[in-house]
């Protein structure tokens, strides 16, 4: 069967939602009132759980695989991918210390102790957006080559 690697990815999430309700189905329908039945059969729901097992482990293999396969501007879409999930990280501190740089202390009296920042918010400030805009030009490449490509 032919299909995109974004078709695939939507199947892996959906079908990570399917486990994780089956899963919690499972253990709602492990123990019941001595004399009365499960509300669904358990065998049948483990049985379901393993066909979706095997589904998202055959997916995750191939879309490993093709994601090491796929080049685009010289970089597999792995790296792209490693990229990525780099880039949300260094936001994520850029954000932080930015917005910790950019609180100002209260001084209720001159003796109190006064809070100056230590970096220069301004610059943070544009290494913040530079790393976002980064992060969109990425994560739009990986977006392409996901419905460009066959799994």
């Amino acid at each position: 069967m032919n299909m995109k690697l974004a078709e695939a990815l939507q199947e892996r999430a959906d079908l990570n939602i399917r486990i994780e309700q089956l899963r919690s189905r499972l253990c709602m329908n492990a123990t019941v009132q001595e004399g009365e039945k499960p509300a669904e059969d358990p065998k049948k729901l483990l049985s379901e759980l393993e066909g979706c097992l095997t589904r998202l482990e055959e997916l995750m293999a191939q879309i490993n695989l093709t994601n090491s396969r796929t080049v685009a501007e010289g970089m597999t879409l792995t790296q792209w991918i490693a990229r990525r999930d780099a880039l949300k990280i260094r936001i994520e501190a850029l954000r932080q210390m930015t917005d910790a740089a950019s609180r100002l202390a209260q001084r209720a009296t001159r003796s109190e102790i006064k809070i100056l920042p230590t970096v220069e918010v301004p610059v943070l400030q544009k290494q913040l957006d530079e790393a976002c805009a980064q992060l969109r030009r990425t994560d739009n490449l990986i977006q392409q080559q996901n419905w460009l490509t066959e799994l």
